[in-house]
């Protein structure tokens, strides 16, 4: 099959596409033949050699993918799913690929209304979202969140997955139409960070309150900023290094607001633990999808071998939602 291979960590031209053998499904995993790939951050990360996959895990980039199923290994008999099935799924790797084995627990069917085309841009934010938001941080209705990078792929699902859980939602973005974009999925509270600083910004929002929830991309850089912005009884959530891994963290001002702050990483969970989100996602978020109240951003498309472009167009930042691969045709 076709994929993208990493011989050599580095600048998106270490995206080598190349002839590989095709996986073969094992214990308890099914077979996709990929569709769509989304692009992610942490597969820029991979690309540098700063985020190896997990143990086990397939050595491609790639982490959700939208496609059919083409093959079962042993114990996906009775799983409920059938040949020729348009499913999405969670990965650990591999989604750079004509060809994907996904464990039988990381399925989920592409939502009614949705093209199969576009469904490889949901699994990986949404099970991102929910878990850190809801799983993590309990976020609960008349809550104010802080969403860092409103108007990248998580950003933008993690603001119609708020406003639907009746949170009061605050993003920061770097110009005014990536602001603009985030108005119009919902978020209330607008910051360009290039301009304004979050904290004070915040604050002057909320009565001086602060956050009751901010979901983090950034890391070291703004982590004394994200204290300060925090409510009493606030919950931080880290899920990205953006902006370094080592900062200063200020216990005394957390003593005082009794906050706490979590660092998560979706990719190294167990089996157990990703079928749970996924579980959930597909109980609580895809109704939402079916019904419109959350709805995917695509900012492009490219074919698989040109997975470089998309890399140097995800680290320009100048995207707003997701980046996909177009690995085979939808129909």
């Amino acid at each position: 099959m076709r994929a993208i291979t990493i011989p050599d960590p580095g600048e998106p031209d270490a995206l080598v596409p190349a002839d590989v053998p095709a996986p073969e499904p094992g214990e308890g995993e099914v077979l996709v033949e990929v569709v769509t790939a989304g692009v992610n951050r942490a597969d820029v990360m991979q690309r540098k050699g700063a985020y190896p996959p997990p143990p086990g895990a397939s050595p491609l980039p790639g982490l959700e993918v939208s496609g059919r199923v083409v093959g079962f290994g042993p114990g996906t008999e009775d799983a409920g799913w059938t040949v020729g099935d348009e499913v999405c799924a969670l990965l650990s790797g591999g989604g750079y690929a004509e060809l994907v084995a996904v464990p039988v627990s990381q399925l989920l069917p592409v939502p009614a209304g949705i093209p199969l085309a576009d469904a490889g841009a949901l699994p990986e934010v949404a099970c991102t979202v929910w878990s850190n938001l809801v799983m993590e941080a309990g976020l609960r209705p008349g809550e104010t969140v802080l969403l860092h990078g409103g108007s990248s792929g998580i950003g933008t699902m993690a603001i119609q997955v708020a406003r639907a859980l009746g949170a009061r939602v605050a993003v920061t973005a770097g110009s005014a139409d990536k602001l603009a974009a985030c108005r119009d999925l919902g978020a209330q509270i607008l910051v360009n960070y290039r301009e304004q600083d979050f904290v004070e910004e915040l604050k002057a929002a909320t009565d001086g309150a602060g956050a009751d929830v901010i979901l983090d991309v950034v890391g070291a850089k703004y982590l004394p900023r994200n204290v300060k912005a925090l409510a009493r009884d606030g919950r931080l959530v880290v899920i990205g290094l953006l902006g370094g891994r080592t900062g200063e963290l200020d216990l005394g001002a957390l003593l005082a607001k009794r906050a706490s702050v979590r660092a998560t990483s979706l990719r190294s969970r167990s089996l157990a633990d990703k079928a749970e989100i996924v579980r959930q996602v597909r109980e609580h978020v895809w109704p939402w999808v079916e019904d419109g109240q959350v709805r995917t951003l695509i900012q492009s498309r490219h074919p698989l071998e040109d997975a470089a472009r998309a890399h140097e167009e995800m680290e320009a930042s100048q995207h707003i939602g997701k980046i996909l691969l177009q690995v085979s045709s939808p129909t």
